[in-house]
């Protein structure tokens, strides 16, 4: 019973030393993995303070970046001003100037588009038969070529100096224009840009158009119908004045023509030295 006894004791024994050895090498390796996971771990709260201070300085950074852009907006907005006031100023000193000058400027604008001579030259409204037509300045010069009204044979030439036969009146008289051949209906051109002065009727020339070409010179269209200008009215070269009328009891024997005059300075001169 003894020998028994004592092998209890010794079994017993033994199942506590292992249950011992158990238990310490389970604590022992417990102390170790809580040991390297504290060696690892981060503290929440400190994470939380390092993020208030990042905060805290990209705040400060971003009043002193803001402070930075107020005070160039501000810089901008006074040298916009000082801009302003200059201009303000130059503005209304160029006005002085335009106002001040006002006539003689119109005087160099007419001597500007002059022939060189300082002739005047007149720019009036179109008169209201041609509402498309605009005021032009006309500045015609003794260099510069006409074209002819209708194209044909001069019948009666200019003659101031001497006198020449009309067929017609049977007789010899000056002849301050001169007479071209054509066809009833045939149209009838502006010789320049010009001015009407007179649209008119008389018992020599019947209808005829009288036109300013600047610079003093004048011309006369007669033996015209239909005439499509008005008194005013700006035409261009080529523009046209009207058709060919029957001729007047002046020129019954010539037959139908256009009748030319032109004057410079109220004096008449040669068509014929100023057609193309």
């Amino acid at each position: 019973m003894k020998n028994k006894v004592r092998q209890m004791f010794k079994d017993k024994l033994v199942l506590v030393m292992l249950v011992l050895g158990l238990l310490t090498i389970v604590a022992a390796a417990g102390v170790v993995t809580i040991q390297r996971g504290g060696g690892a771990e981060e503290n929440p709260y400190l994470s939380m303070e390092d993020q208030e201070s990042l905060i805290a300085e990209e705040a400060e950074d971003g009043a002193g970046s803001l402070a930075g852009a107020s005070e160039m907006e501000a810089a901008e907005e006074t040298d916009a001003g000082e801009g302003d006031a200059d201009g303000a100023m130059l503005a209304g000193a160029d006005r002085e100037e335009a106002d001040g000058a006002g006539e003689p400027a119109g005087e160099t604008d007419r001597l500007a588009v002059g022939n060189g001579a300082g002739e005047d030259t007149e720019a009036e409204p179109a008169g209201a038969g041609n509402d498309a037509a605009m005021a032009q300045v006309l500045n015609f010069a003794a260099t510069d070529r006409l074209g002819w009204p209708v194209r044909g044979s001069v019948l009666i030439d200019y003659s101031m100096e001497t006198t020449t036969y009309f067929p017609t009146l049977e007789q010899y008289k000056c002849s301050p224009g001169i007479v071209v051949q054509s066809e009833v209906s045939t149209p009838v051109y502006a010789p320049a840009a010009a001015r009407v002065l007179e649209v008119g009727s008389n018992e020599e020339l019947g209808n005829f158009v009288t036109l300013d070409l600047g610079n003093e010179y004048r011309a006369v269209c007669g033996q015209l119908k239909e005439i499509p200008v008005a008194v005013n009215d700006y035409v261009e070269k080529g523009s046209l004045l009207g058709y060919v009328a029957e001729p007047t009891k002046y020129y019954s024997v010539e037959g139908s023509n256009v009748y030319f005059e032109m004057t410079h300075e109220g004096t008449p001169v040669d068509p014929l030295d100023y057609l193309e």
